[in-house]
């Protein structure tokens, strides 16, 4: 009887082996979500529609329920049929980063809309955010010159800060973006293009951004038409990236237009996994990740590394109490109202000081800056809101001696708010020119000795 031989394992005994392949099926789709069957992914992981088209439609994984898998794509999903097979790829999304990425346009997931070629430069990244310690930040101690003399002078913003220009629509925001975007000392500009007309991107960029300041702006664009996810990706991708950026100790201004148009992508996202509607339909989650996002935006370790933050808040119907208008300025270090009132008056930038506040103002000025900018605001006020009353002629000269002075100097106080959009006024030209209002100290004796 012969001995039963050990079993040789060869070396290439598994070259022709098939890798383990993960398949699933189509089973509803309503509008750009996708609900499949048999499939095993991970959230955020990448699954690909085999025999729908000559192109690759890639879906992500947003989340699941049982045995039902929830995926999106930012694609044209023409041609998907019931029963569709659906391949498991289990890797996750990637975008480029480097400096490659300076002075182009691209969208959400990293692919170059500006024709002008591929990317060069730069490397594929995994778009994860770790947690900031909050004790890891540098203190916003430093002003932020934005070269528009009603925010350099009346609500000086700090490099770091994040701050938020609520307006309805029509009043002057992309204007007022644009001139932020020329003007502003930064080393890189990130901005953000959420759920605009495709007509205004291109707009934004040629006229509002200029040839000069695209050398060193990243530009994330994500249209109307862009399915929510990509919404939400161009909003994720554009922080990400200014977070690269300053983690190589870059002073970075992230511009985002706009946070409601991220939120509106959240809600329907959110509704189409079954979460509850809450105040205007928005479900729960959109009030935990707005503030997640803009979190991520603020100073470095170092006084060199930070993000400064603008983000445009559209206040439809020019409602300030809309919850996401709300939520954003609970979590914001300011915010900045455009009035349509004044905007209707031709006054721009329409900026409503009485309703506009930097909360680190006094932090990243000093004294006398201080004092000026309080002497001025309080007499502009006290005019704007008297203004009915003088209009119809029931004030009398020599009634009071401070209102006398306002109406000499309204003329005054009117052209310093205001600034053509050509024309930059840096920071300290705005305090120079903020001297010209001491006057208002002699009617003011409680303002000028600290008010």
């Amino acid at each position: 009887m012969n001995e039963q031989q050990p079993f040789e394992l060869k070396s290439n005994a598994f070259d022709d082996w098939q890798p383990f392949v993960v398949c699933g099926k189509v089973h509803k789709i309503s509008g750009f979500m996708i609900e499949a069957t048999g499939l095993k992914a991970k959230i955020g992981s990448l699954c690909q529609l085999l025999g729908v088209s000559e192109n690759k439609i890639i879906a992500e994984v947003i989340g699941f329920r049982a045995d039902i898998t929830y995926l999106m794509t930012s694609e044209d999903i023409q041609g998907v049929h019931p029963g569709c097979s659906i391949l498991q790829l289990d890797i996750f999304p990637t975008i480029p980063l480097g400096n490659g990425l300076l002075g182009r346009v691209i969208d959400a997931e990293g692919v170059p809309l500006d024709g002008l070629g591929n990317l060069t430069d730069v490397e594929p990244t995994h778009l994860r955010f770790d947690p900031i310690n909050p004790l890891d930040r540098a203190l916003i101690n430093t002003p932020l010159d934005v070269g528009i003399k009603a925010i350099n002078s009346m609500l000086t913003l700090g490099r770091g800060q994040r701050v938020g220009l609520f307006a309805g629509t029509g009043v002057g925001k992309s204007i007022l973006l644009g001139m932020i975007t020329k003007y502003s000392e930064a080393d890189v500009i990130v901005i953000s293009l959420v759920g605009e007309r495709g007509r205004e991107v291109k707009e934004f960029i040629e006229e509002s951004v200029g040839p000069s300041a695209i050398k060193k702006a990243v530009i994330i664009a994500a249209p109307a038409d862009s399915s929510p996810l990509a919404r939400i990706k161009a909003a994720e991708t554009a922080t990400f990236i200014a977070e690269h950026f300053k983690n190589k100790n870059k002073r970075v201004l992230l511009l985002m237009d706009s946070i409601t148009r991220y939120a509106h992508a959240l809600r329907e996202l959110g509704l189409a996994l079954g979460e509850p509607p809450t105040a205007k339909g928005y479900p729960p989650s959109v009030f935990s990740k707005i503030p997640k996002l803009i979190e991520r935006a603020g100073n470095g370790n170092t006084q060199n590394s930070s993000i400064t933050g603008i983000y445009t808040v559209l206040a439809e119907g020019d409602d300030i109490q809309d919850p996401v208008v709300d939520c954003a300025r609970g979590i914001l270090d300011g915010h900045i109202v455009l009035s349509r009132h004044l905007a209707e008056e031709g006054h721009y930038p329409a900026i409503d000081l009485e309703q506009s506040i930097s909360r680190v103002m006094d932090r990243v000025i000093d004294a006398e800056h201080k004092r000026l900018a309080k002497l001025f605001k309080r007499s502009f006020i006290k005019y704007r809101h008297n203004i009915d009353y003088i209009t119809l002629g029931a004030y009398q000269k020599g009634s009071d001696p401070e209102m006398d002075l306002i109406l000499e100097k309204k003329n005054s106080m009117y052209a310093f708010l205001q600034q053509d959009a050509n024309t930059k006024v840096d920071f300290e030209a705005c305090k120079k020119l903020l001297k010209e209002f001491d006057c208002f100290s002699h009617t003011l004796p409680q303002v000028k000795n600290g008010g």
